[in-house]
């Protein structure tokens, strides 16, 4: 098993600061982290992000993508439920965010992922409905075109914004030094854009030889069409999931 390798990584593609739960879990099944941040999180406080919020909290349908994302509209307007609203959460992150915040009931999916937030019953008829997106440019471009699609009347919120990082030094160097087993734990596309279009060539060449562990069949694609040529997907994007199938793509390269 990996989980009894010594020293063996798993590489992180997470927000600065963001590593906590993904170390947490790799550490559970004996691996340390090599954290690649391609970017940190700044709160938004400008006229555009505070009508936009004010547009998407009048909607039927409360949809947000992130911890940062309630954080973040929290501190520019109260979060309070209207009736007949429904408040929808990707991940678990994010639906404790909002019950800190007031809201009393949060609908979270099974799948903690754009896919399985589009598979949920409330957002499948919605012709004529409003849904007010509270996120940040970028990042899951998936949502959008697809509730647009249903018919959905889409008010987005960007209420936070992700600042580009170069690769540190420190990450640079751990990079070139990483001799023990190693596995990319992939949870964000743009993110792994972002690291690939920022690293220096050599340092790009020897990522792409680690095997990845993908949150879904979409991100899984995205590696192979970067230049990925191991790559499994996990049950779902949660820290502990991606740790497990880091560890089982490892055991399968022996």
């Amino acid at each position: 098993m990996a989980s009894d390798r010594p020293g063996w990584y798993v590489i992180s593609l997470r927000p600065q600061g963001g590593h906590a739960a993904l170390r947490a879990a790799a550490a559970r099944r004996g691996a340390k982290l090599l954290a690649l941040s391609p970017w940190r999180l700044q709160a938004r406080d400008d006229k555009a992000a505070r009508a936009g919020l004010r547009a998407a909290l009048a909607c039927e349908r409360e949809v947000f993508t992130s911890p940062a994302a309630v954080r973040c509209a929290a501190g520019l307007a109260p979060l309070r439920r209207q009736r007949g609203q429904a408040w929808i959460a990707v991940g678990d992150g994010a639906a404790a965010a909002l019950l800190r915040a007031g809201i009393d009931a949060v609908v979270v999916p099974a799948r903690k992922d754009s896919e399985g937030l589009l598979a949920l019953p409330e957002l499948q008829a919605l012709r004529g409905v409003r849904v007010g997106l509270v996120t940040a440019p970028g990042g899951r471009g998936l949502l959008a075109p697809a509730l647009a699609k249903r018919g959905a009347q889409v008010h987005r919120a960007d209420v936070y914004q992700r600042v580009p990082l170069p690769p540190s030094p420190r990450a640079l160097q751990a990079l070139r030094r990483l001799r023990a087993p190693a596995c990319l734990a992939l949870s964000s596309g743009e993110a792994l854009a972002t690291v690939l279009a920022q690293l220096p060539a050599a340092e790009k060449a020897k990522l792409l030889r680690f095997p990845v562990a993908a949150a879904s069949e979409r991100l899984a694609a995205q590696a192979r069409e970067s230049g990925f040529a191991r790559v499994c997907v996990a049950a779902g994007p949660q820290p502990a999931q991606l740790a497990k199938a880091a560890a089982q793509a490892l055991d399968a390269a022996g």
